[in-house]
């Protein structure tokens, strides 16, 4: 899947990188292992605080899974700083993107470059007429929390746990977060 010219390049707040969208099963062995690396160095202390638990193998498998994409923003000497995995998927009846893993380098974040990469997935959602973009996130994660809810105005998902066994929260630290994709018109509905 390629990206459109303006979503190729992030160059603002002395960050400059090229961002690039690959299928995993095309996907580089180096830059998976980086990706994995960085999913680790980032994530692997909240999995452990988590009901879920830290599994390298499963966190592996499921980042090169056959149907996974994963959009790569690298400087211009090629090194990644940042990766975004997802995947089409359903939600019950409803065609979405689904946010597996959003994981920047410590010195390129708050830069603008976490949201660039979301707002990517928002316009591929768009283009493709998906109804939402979805992600996990963990309760007890504020940073995560506060960037998807506060700056990009994702909300708690009919399908969360806290909506849907609302009587028990104790029981999940997590919750899915959507954000809700226009459709877009078809030729026929521009017409009337």
């Amino acid at each position: 899947m390629s990206l459109a010219l303006p979503f190729k390049k992030y160059d603002r707040k002395g960050l400059s990188v090229t961002i690039e969208c690959l299928k995993m099963p095309n996907c580089d062995r180096d830059t998976t292992d980086w990706a994995m690396n960085l999913l680790s160095s980032n994530m692997k202390t909240l999995y452990e605080d988590s009901n879920w638990g830290w599994k390298e193998r499963e966190k592996r498998e499921e980042l090169t899974d056959d149907r996974a994409l994963m959009l790569v923003a690298r400087e211009d000497g090629g090194n990644p700083v940042g990766f975004v995995h997802f995947r089409f998927d359903m939600d019950f009846d409803d065609e979405i993107i689904y946010c597996y893993e959003i994981q920047l380098m410590e010195d390129v974040r708050r830069k603008g470059l976490g949201k660039f990469l979301i707002q990517i997935l928002e316009i591929l959602a768009y283009q493709t007429r998906m109804k939402k973009v979805m992600m996990t996130v963990f309760k007890h994660n504020k940073e995560a929390n506060s960037f998807f809810v506060d700056q990009l105005k994702y909300v708690v998902d009919g399908t969360s746990p806290s909506v849907f066994d609302p009587m028990n929260p104790e029981d999940y630290d997590y919750e899915i977060l959507s954000k809700p994709i226009k459709a877009k018109k078809t030729a026929a509905e521009k017409t009337e």
